[in-house]
């Protein structure tokens, strides 16, 4: 069985983005149904958000372990079961986190989910005796954790494998940053900025932009980047890894920080008050291109870009993101507009963090409605669809559209809003039937007439 990358940004492609959360049964029945629309409508990319386990927010971007799969993926009724020599497999792939992973999860269950630096001592500093008190008490638990593991690491071999039999490539992401509350920052505190009882001294947000006029603050620990040199960033490689044996092309989320990060003091009530701090990134860059050979990334290179950060990313020739939703500012120079998009980038109509096309178009007041009508040559009934058909007519190498903007549906589809903890943040389903024979012909006719089918 090969877990071999499949080329992604080889010739024009279309993708859709839809979160696996979105889905039932996703790393089964749900994923290999949605793959079989995908390859009748003439998309050949599957683009989605990270797959770490979550906490109660559901927050993809605040996973509980880069590395650990989330279990309410599984398909409870798989079609095949395990191979013997893939239990060799999942130990190779899983000896350097899935123990202390399983030890995490337990103690989080036993401690009523308080965060790990406020857990009793000896087990915050993990000393070795109290973890084997751990082991031989909840030996049970621990097992049910790592079945659990293993299980997602077949469904998603499966998974795969049924993907790349389609013609579908797989379209990964990967945080910047780890949740606070993961079992790596407990793992591996030396590895971020953080005291003595594991409290981050300085986390991670952006300054006033697009989404927020007083910035946002993530919450998430900001690295020991002197620590990350000194070891030659083997965790982060460790990530980088993991994540590229899953996907055929990984999307990392907020490549900016790999110029410079927004430090905020820990405890600040906004983001403003933080400052912008260097990152070691290009040496990070490249000792992953030493390792991976072709670097199958792409950078979310939206917001506050800086033309270091433009220069970082086409040194390493790593395609960029647009956003045609970001295009009608009034500035013919927008970056975004659908004539000045170029092959060397992913277009979207709207991201994960975007309202729908549709919300975004009947939100906009009449002038600005009006104004966008008369860039796109299209009156406002041909919206959403419009804004669709300019991201597959244009230029980039790969276009995606979210599956909410395939189905024309409005701001009550919307994923997520940044900055805020509304309880539909990450919640939206896909609805069932959604996905039908006749609305596949209709975008295959458009993948085809854009080259890209």
């Amino acid at each position: 069985m090969s877990d071999q990358r499949l080329p992604a940004l080889d010739r024009r492609r279309a993708g859709v983005l839809l979160h696996l959360g979105s889905l039932e049964a996703p790393l089964g029945r749900g994923g290999r149904a949605f793959i079989d629309w995908l390859a009748e409508a003439g998309f050949s990319v599957w683009q989605f958000l990270p797959l770490g386990p979550t906490g109660a927010d559901r927050s993809p971007y605040f996973a509980r372990s880069d590395f650990a799969g989330n279990t309410d993926f599984l398909d409870p009724a798989p079609l095949v079961e395990a191979l013997p020599e893939e239990h060799a497999q999942f130990a190779e792939a899983t000896w350097n986190w899935l123990d202390d992973y399983a030890l995490f999860e337990v103690l989080s269950a036993q401690l009523g989910g308080r965060p790990w630096w406020s857990w009793p001592e000896a087990l915050r500093d993990r000393e070795p005796a109290a973890l084997e008190r751990l082991r031989r008490g909840h030996a049970a638990d621990i097992e049910r954790i790592r079945l659990g593991q293993f299980a997602f690491f077949i469904q998603w071999r499966r998974l795969r494998e049924y993907a790349h039999s389609r013609g579908v490539r797989l379209f990964g992401d990967l945080p910047f940053y780890v949740g606070p509350m993961s079992a790596e920052t407990w793992m591996y505190r030396e590895q971020f900025q953080l005291d003595a009882t594991g409290r981050a001294s300085a986390v991670a947000g952006v300054p006033p932009d697009y989404f927020s006029e007083n910035g946002q603050v993530w919450g998430n620990p900001l690295y020991d980047w002197q620590t990350l040199q000194r070891e030659r960033f083997a965790y982060w490689r460790a990530r980088v890894e993991a994540q590229l044996a899953r996907v055929d092309v990984l999307r990392i989320d907020h490549f900016r920080a790999f110029a410079a990060h927004w430090a905020v003091p820990a405890g600040a009530a906004d983001a403003r008050g933080g400052q912008w701090c260097a990152t070691p990134g290009r040496e990070l860059l490249t000792i992953l291109r030493d390792e991976t050979g072709d670097l199958p990334i792409v950078a979310e290179d939206l917001g506050l870009i800086t033309e270091d950060v433009v220069a970082l990313r086409r040194d390493f020739g790593l395609p960029g993101m647009r956003v045609l939703q970001f295009a009608f500012d009034g500035s013919p120079d927008n970056p975004h507009l659908p004539h000045r998009i170029d092959a060397d980038c992913v277009v979207y109509t709207g991201t994960h963090d975007n309202d729908t096309t549709a919300g975004w178009y009947h939100g906009l007041d009449a002038s600005a409605r009006e104004y966008v009508d008369r860039v796109m040559g299209f009156g406002p009934d041909a919206m959403p669809e419009a804004l669709a058909r300019a991201a597959l007519d244009s230029a980039a190498t790969l276009a995606v559209i979210p599956a909410q903007d395939l189905l024309g549906l409005g701001s009550e589809a919307r994923l997520n809003i940044p900055g805020t903890q509304r309880p539909q943040n990450w919640r939206w389903q896909l609805p069932a039937g959604a996905l039908t024979g006749p609305l596949a012909a209709h975008w295959a006719e458009i993948n085809w007439q854009c080259e890209r089918a």
